[in-house]
């Protein structure tokens, strides 16, 4: 293969998933990481990449782009989806205990998931089993509000508009005071050395404040967020229980995470 039509291919595959790592490259095509630095110091001269650490990226990815709710809602679909199927067993179907579900579209993924299964099974007249959900997201209390067998607990702060959730110092100190049985956290990027991260500070410290505060943190991050860094990190590869992605991370993600201890489901 020519170097040409290589760097092509590159620049698909990073155009697809975001980013793409010197390791998995250099395995793709079955030449050594050397050639495959010199195929991107080639593309980051012309336009097509970014550089960064361990890889490459779109070169309109930099660590303060963050997409609205709505516009991230509609892409990856079917990945998201398996990924919160994959949540939804994790919560129990008799409805005990609590959950606390962060802002963020594979989050609001599980929580429709959540209430088809909640509408589908409604408990018994008289029965006051419910399952407490709390989150400070509004499009996901939305579609839970009013759904039998769920108490939903509606964080309140500042409502930041691309997120459509709460933020601020009122929310930080109300994600303090609970102690949920399991928190599922979205995020932007999650990196062997950077662990996990979001563009805004006002979001990193809810996030934050969420993996502290519950007894288990489950991540839910389709692959294009595997590999990548953000502005503000909310959290280390130690604070997880359990990733579930679609794709295995890759040999560098996949060490780290296995040396923090940290599951790694792949929907």
């Amino acid at each position: 293969m020519f170097a040409e039509e290589r760097q092509q291919l590159i620049v698909g595959l990073i155009s697809a998933s975001g980013r793409a790592s010197v390791t998995d490259l250099a395995e793709r095509f079955s030449i050594t990481t050397e050639t495959i630095r010199r195929d991107l110091a080639a593309l980051e001269s012309a336009g097509s990449v970014r550089r960064v650490h361990g890889g490459a990226v779109s070169p309109d990815r930099f660590s303060t782009t963050e997409e609205s709710i709505l516009e991230r809602t509609v892409q990856r679909q079917p990945e998201k989806t398996r990924i919160a199927e994959a949540a939804l067993a994790l919560i129990p179907q008799d409805r005990s205990g609590s959950i606390l579900i962060d802002a963020g579209s594979t989050t609001e993924a599980l929580a429709e998931l959540l209430a088809a299964r909640t509408a589908a099974s409604r408990p018994a007249a008289g029965s006051d089993d419910e399952l407490v959900v709390i989150t400070h997201a509004l499009p996901i209390a939305s579609r839970l509000s009013g759904e039998p067998g769920i108490a939903l607990h509606l964080l309140g702060g500042k409502v930041r508009g691309i997120t459509q959730a709460a933020v601020g110092q009122s929310t930080v100190e109300a994600a303090r005071r609970i102690r949920p049985d399991t928190a599922f956290i979205g995020t932007n990027g999650i990196h062997a050395a950077f662990g996990l991260s979001t563009p805004d500070p006002e979001e990193a410290a809810v996030k934050a404040a969420f993996v502290q505060s519950a007894r288990r943190i489950v991540v839910l991050a389709d692959s294009s967020k595997l590999d990548a860094e953000t502005l503000v990190q909310f959290a280390s590869l130690k604070d997880l229980d359990t990733l579930i992605t679609d794709r295995k991370p890759n040999r560098e993600l996949a060490d780290a995470l296995a040396e923090a201890g940290v599951e790694v489901v792949v929907a």
